[in-house]
C-alpha cells in the first residue's frame, strides 16, 4: 500500500465513523514524528533534545 492510500483510508474512517476526536491525536503524533526526524540529522538537534 502506498502512503497516499493509507491516508485516504484513514480519512474515510474518520469521516464515516465520526471519530473527529482522533484528529488532534494524529496531528500531534505526526508533529512529534517530524520533530524526531528533523532532530536526527540537524544542527538544531542539541536544542531540540533540550526540550525533552
Amino acid at each position: 500500500m502506498s502512503k497516499v492510500s493509507i491516508l485516504n483510508e484513514l480519512w474515510g474512517f474518520l469521516r464515516v465513523r465520526k471519530k473527529w476526536w482522533l484528529t488532534p491525536i494524529i496531528i500531534i503524533l505526526a508533529l512529534l514524528g517530524a520533530l524526531v526526524i528533523m532532530a536526527k540529522g540537524s544542527a538544531l538537534a542539541p536544542f531540540i533534545y533540550a526540550i525533552f
